[in-house]
C-alpha cells in the first residue's frame, strides 16, 4: 500500500459490467482519475442481469492486486449504489435501438436517471460531484439533475470531453505536429452529431489554428463532420461503440475537473447554463471552461463568427427540443 493516510474515496460507477465500465474500472483502481496516493472504494451498480457478468469484473480487478484499491462494492440496489460516494460516473444507459426515435430513447432513459437523481441526493456524499457519460448525456443529466436539487448545479457535469480529444487529434494530424501542441479547442452545444467543434478559437503551437492550417475549407467543413461523426465511423469499422476512448475521456473529465487547468488553456465539459453566450439556462450545455481545482467558471468573451452563430443555434436547438420532450421527468 502507498504510504498515505488518506481517507478512501468512493467511487460509482453505473454500467459497471459494460464496454465502457471495464474499461474504466481498472485506471481508477490504479490511480490515474483521482491521484497515485488516493486510496478509493468501487461502488459498482448493475442491472440484475449484468450481475454475474460483474462479479468477473470484480475478480480480475481482485487479480490486479492495485495498492489503491480499498474495497469494491456490487449491487443492483441504486440506493446502495450511491451510498457515501464523492464521484458518481453514470456511465449505464439505454443504447438507441434499430427503429427507435430520440424522444423514445429520452423517455426509456429517464426510467434510469431520475432515480438515480434521487438516490444520488437521497445517498451520497456531502461533496458529491457527478458526471454523465451514457447518452444522450447532456439531457441524461438535466434529468437526473432536476431530480437532485437539493445538490448545487455546479457540480453536474456531462461528457464532452471525447469530442474535445477527438477535435485535437484531428487538428494535431493536419497540422503535421505532436497533440500536445493543440490547446484551447471548445465542444460546444450537445453530445450528438449537432456539436460544435470550435477550430477558429483553438491554438496549434500557441498560434491561432486558423494561422497555421491553411487548409480553411477543412476546418469549417470536414473538420467539423469528422468529430460530429467520429462515434459513428468507429462503429462501422470495430462493429462496436467507442469504449476505451470514452473511459479515457471519463479519466480526463476528472482529471480535468479537480485539477487547476494550465495557464491560458481550457476544457471541454458540458455544465448548467445560466445563460451565458445567450443560451437558454437551465441546460446541460457544452463550453470551455476553466477551474483552480475547487471552483470551475466558463470562459467568458470568445467570439462566435457566423458559422459558429449558425451551428451552435442548431445544438442549442436540439437541446431546447430534447428539453421539451423529457418535461414531465424535471418538472
Amino acid at each position: 500500500m502507498p504510504a498515505t493516510s488518506k481517507k478512501p474515496v468512493h467511487v460509482t460507477v453505473t454500467g459497471a459490467a459494460g464496454q465502457i465500465g471495464y474499461s474504466l474500472l481498472f485506471r481508477i483502481a490504479s490511480g490515474q482519475m483521482l491521484g497515485a496516493d488516493q486510496p478509493v472504494v468501487l461502488r459498482l451498480l448493475e442491472v440484475e442481469p449484468a450481475m454475474k457478468a460483474l462479479n468477473g469484473v470484480a475478480m480480475e480487478l481482485d487479480d490486479c492486486a492495485f495498492p489503491l484499491l480499498a474495497g469494491i462494492e456490487m449491487t443492483s440496489d441504486v440506493n446502495k449504489g450511491f451510498e457515501g460516494t464523492s464521484w458518481a460516473l453514470l456511465v449505464g444507459a439505454m443504447p438507441r435501438k434499430q427503429g427507435m426515435e430520440r424522444r423514445d430513447l429520452l423517455e426509456k432513459n429517464g426510467g434510469i436517471f431520475k432515480p438515480q437523481g434521487q438516490a444520488i441526493a437521497s445517498r451520497a456524499a456531502s461533496d458529491v460531484r457527478i458526471l454523465v457519460v451514457g447518452n444522450p448525456c447532456n439531457t441524461n443529466c438535466l434529468i437526473a439533475r432536476s431530480n437532485a436539487k437539493e445538490i448545487p448545479a455546479d457540480r453536474w457535469f456531462a461528457m464532452t470531453r471525447l469530442d474535445q480529444n477527438r477535435a485535437q487529434i484531428q487538428l494535431a494530424k493536419k497540422a503535421g505536429v505532436p497533440v500536445s501542441q493543440v490547446t484551447n479547442v471548445a465542444i460546444w452545444g450537445n453530445h450528438s452529431n449537432t456539436q460544435f467543434p470550435d477550430a477558429k478559437n483553438a491554438k496549434v503551437g500557441g498560434k491561432a489554428a486558423y494561422d497555421v492550417i491553411k487548409d480553411h475549407a477543412w476546418l469549417g467543413g470536414d473538420f467539423i463532420t469528422s468529430v460530429q461523426k467520429r462515434g459513428a465511423a468507429i462503429i462501422e469499422a470495430r462493429g462496436l461503440s467507442s469504449a476505451a476512448s470514452a473511459a479515457n475521456a471519463v479519466v480526463d473529465s476528472v482529471v480535468s475537473i479537480r485539477t487547476p487547468t494550465a495557464p491560458g488553456d481550457w476544457t471541454s465539459l458540458a455544465v448548467c447554463s445560466t445563460g451565458e453566450y445567450g443560451i437558454p439556462a437551465g441546460l446541460q450545455f457544452g463550453y470551455p471552461i476553466r477551474t483552480d481545482g475547487t471552483k470551475w467558471e466558463i470562459v467568458q468573451n470568445l467570439p462566435w463568427d457566423d458559422l459558429a452563430k449558425q451551428k451552435i443555434k442548431i445544438t442549442t436547438d436540439e437541446l431546447v427540443a430534447e428539453r421539451a420532450d423529457v418535461q414531465a421527468l424535471i418538472s
